[in-house]
């Protein structure tokens, strides 16, 4: 990891515990693991002020652009659940992606998918929208 740990803005961190509180029933196992990957991510992150945070630190409301090992390259939204939409390349932060990727930083590497067909992409780059989110967002 670029900063040694994973780093979370404060607004975020809420965001997200509240977001893990009303999920916490979900009974699809796929979410259960992205859930339980996210509990786990927001336990061990350092949190900070926005002040402090660095630009380049995945966030929700981020656009991340990824590239693949064959140099092919992806760029998304990390969002709530409630305006995940795949085809306009909006992911959800309960998936097992954006759960995998809260609290990474451009540099970053990850592996990702089945152990079957595991994917390995660097995280290349990283845009803050700085959008308001007081509402609350699962």
């Amino acid at each position: 990891m670029k900063y040694g740990s994973l780093i979370m803005e404060k607004k975020d961190y809420l965001t997200l515990k509240r977001i893990l509180n009303f999920h916490r029933f979900y009974e699809d196992y796929a979410h259960k693991d992205a859930l339980e990957q996210l509990g786990e991510r927001i336990d061990r992150a350092l949190v900070e002020d926005e002040k402090d945070m660095p630009d380049d630190v995945v966030r929700l409301n981020s656009t991340i652009t990824v590239e693949f090992a064959q140099g092919t390259k992806q760029k998304f939204e990390l969002v709530p659940s409630t305006r995940a939409n795949l085809k306009e390349n909006m992911v959800s932060v309960v998936s097992k992606l954006g759960a995998s990727l809260v609290g990474l930083a451009v540099g970053d590497q990850i592996q990702f998918g089945f152990p079957s067909d595991v994917q390995s992409f660097k995280i290349v780059g990283v845009e803050q929208s700085h959008q308001l989110s007081s509402s609350f967002e699962v």
